[in-house]
């Protein structure tokens, strides 16, 4: 039985299956991929994967090899999806990656070399992908590299090419200049290898349209509720919600300060419901003074963000001591809190769950 006190992270499987469906419709016939990073973003790449495997993802992508081993396990032999490791091909990981089936994201020529050498010690093929850099400049070969590698096929003997890719930096502004810039880079390159399918689009890239698609998409932070332009949109639901209850209320007079550092002083009556979370859940500190939290049936402005505990100023709000307040959900939206913090959807995510207690509703 869960502490009176304890925070709750909801995590809600068919409002996941929900946004996954709408994703699909918006690839139209580009396959997608869901990417489960960081555990999917926090909230559990077990559930989170299964549920996807049954609404019909065969293909994954994870960040570092030991993601891609949990999700193997997770996903179990039953479930046998294709699982891309973006971190590419370290050294000592040829045996981990084979042995969980893995596909490395080659980001590099000597990440090329030591795959193929892996893989000839082996006497068998090596399924990989190679990732292009076409102007984040943050992984890949560059596109000179990648026609080196196209021109001479026995640097990639041995490797199963399977997929090509790149990343966007800018998809989050569809006016921005540079996501054009890196389609026609990706379009040059992307015929060297034409055995190979091809994905340049994750989140926002697939809401840029057609031309950005190609056979694989990559949704992330979308399939969770994150908006395309790092703002709500009515096309996606909210995956997670959490909640903390409330532990008091109380009344503050004008001219009284609030909190550590006397950094708030309340200018008129005050009524406030103290909260049992705070940046220990994994909440940003930063967004005190900005974000909102739903309670009583209103936004409560959040005053104060603390180690333990939020200040919430609920006004005449039905506020009771053990209700809850809604820190992230369906009603305080992710890119709100996000926008309040000052950072991104992702970050949000990722935080959270600390502590308290873990709910999947709907089926796994």
């Amino acid at each position: 039985m869960p502490a009176p006190s304890a925070a709750r992270l909801s995590i809600d499987l068919d409002a996941l299956a929900r946004n996954y469906r709408t994703l699909a419709t918006l690839a139209g016939g580009a396959e997608p991929a869901p990417v489960l990073k960081a555990d999917a973003y926090g909230l559990g790449a077990g559930p989170v994967g299964r549920r996807l495997w049954a609404e019909g993802a065969r293909r994954f992508f994870v960040a570092r090899l030991e993601e891609g081993e949990a999700l193997r396990g997770a996903l179990g032999p039953q479930r046998p999806a294709r699982i891309h490791v973006l971190d590419g091909f370290l050294p000592g990981a040829g045996a981990r990656l084979a042995a969980a089936e893995l596909t490395p994201v080659l980001h590099s020529l000597p990440q090329v070399e030591a795959a193929r050498a892996f893989a000839t010690s082996r006497r068998a093929p090596l399924a990989v992908t190679l990732q292009i850099d076409t102007g984040m400049n943050r992984q890949g070969v560059s596109p000179d590299e990648a026609r080196a590698l196209a021109q001479a096929p026995d640097r990639l003997a041995g490797l199963d090419l399977e997929l090509v890719m790149s990343h966007l930096g800018s998809s989050t502004d569809p006016a921005d200049p540079r996501n054009r810039l890196q389609l026609q880079r990706f379009k040059a390159v992307r015929p060297l290898f034409p055995e190979a399918k091809a994905s340049f689009a994750a989140s926002a890239g697939v809401f840029l349209g057609e031309d950005y698609r190609f056979d694989v998409v990559r949704p992330g932070v979308s399939l969770f509720g994150g908006g395309p332009e790092e703002r709500p949109d009515s096309r996606l639901e909210a995956v997670a919600t959490f909640e903390a209850p409330v532990l008091d209320i109380r009344n503050i007079a004008p001219g009284e300060m609030v909190g550590y550092g006397s950094s708030l002083t309340v200018d008129r009556p005050t009524r406030v419901a103290v909260v049992a979370a705070g940046y220990a859940d994994g909440l940003i500190r930063a967004a005190r003074g900005k974000a909102q939290a739903w309670v009583g049936g209103l936004m409560a402005p959040m005053l104060i963000v603390t180690m333990d505990l939020i200040l919430l100023e609920i006004g005449e709000a039905r506020v009771q001591i053990g209700d809850m307040a809604e820190l992230l959900g369906p009603h305080a939206l992710l890119d709100d809190l996000a926008a309040a913090a000052g950072t991104v959807a992702h970050e949000c995510l990722v935080r959270l769950g600390g502590r308290g207690e873990r709910i999947y509703l709907g089926e796994a």
